[in-house]
């Protein structure tokens, strides 16, 4: 096909970068975050909710393929899923900004993961307490690759709420590491989510021996 000089448009002019999505130049340091968890727990959504840039997500529509092979309990309405990994970036202030890099909850993409955790100083293990179970794997990970990493407890509406201690044991975990309450879709309730790993990251320098 054709087209006239008149019909070629720079892409620039169309999608130029927004205001926005500049790195501050008032920022100094730069700290990778991974947000991890079991399929259909709110990665993409909490990585969506904070970012102050436009998020880049691998969303895939899910198809007849998958079925068999991933494990759609509980989550059922469930219609696209994360194929390679979200990404998003945040300004704790002006001189610290964390890239977050949610990773794929199904285990067929779980080799992904090798290359999502390079250079990642901590991790969010996003949970959802109608499937504690799909949250065991995902730690396990974490431990091996010795990874510090907070808990938060996505509010789906229909989710059972148990106490701290209760979810601590169930899902084995030491005493210091954290355990938050969040609401993914909310802004201010993933970056409270963000500084708490922050804080707990900031602890594990002062105090070595509980990392």
């Amino acid at each position: 096909m054709d087209f006239k000089s008149s019909e070629l448009v720079d892409a620039d002019s169309v999608v130029g970068p927004r205001a926005e999505d500049t790195l501050p130049s008032s920022a100094t340091a730069a700290v990778k975050i991974v947000i991890v968890g079991g399929f259909g727990v709110g990665k993409t959504t909490l990585v969506g909710s904070v970012s102050e840039i436009r998020p880049l997500t691998t969303e895939e529509t899910m198809t007849q393929a998958g079925v068999g092979v991933d494990d759609i309990a509980g989550v059922e309405r469930k219609t696209a899923t994360t194929v390679a990994m979200d990404f998003g970036r945040i300004s704790i202030n002006e001189e610290l900004v964390l890239y977050l890099f949610g990773t794929p909850g199904q285990q067929r993409f779980w080799f992904l993961w090798n290359g999502l955790f390079r250079g990642a100083l901590g991790a969010v293990v996003l949970v959802d307490t109608r499937r504690l179970e799909v949250s065991f794997d995902v730690i396990g990970r974490l431990e091996e690759r010795d990874v510090p990493f907070v808990v938060a407890i996505n509010t789906f509406p229909d989710a059972p709420t148990y106490p701290t201690e209760e979810l601590r044991a169930a899902l084995d975990l030491p005493a210091h590491v954290p355990i938050v309450d969040c609401d993914a879709r909310k802004r201010a309730s993933s970056r409270d989510v963000l500084l708490t790993l922050m804080r707990y990251l900031h602890s594990l320098a002062v105090t070595p021996e509980h990392s």
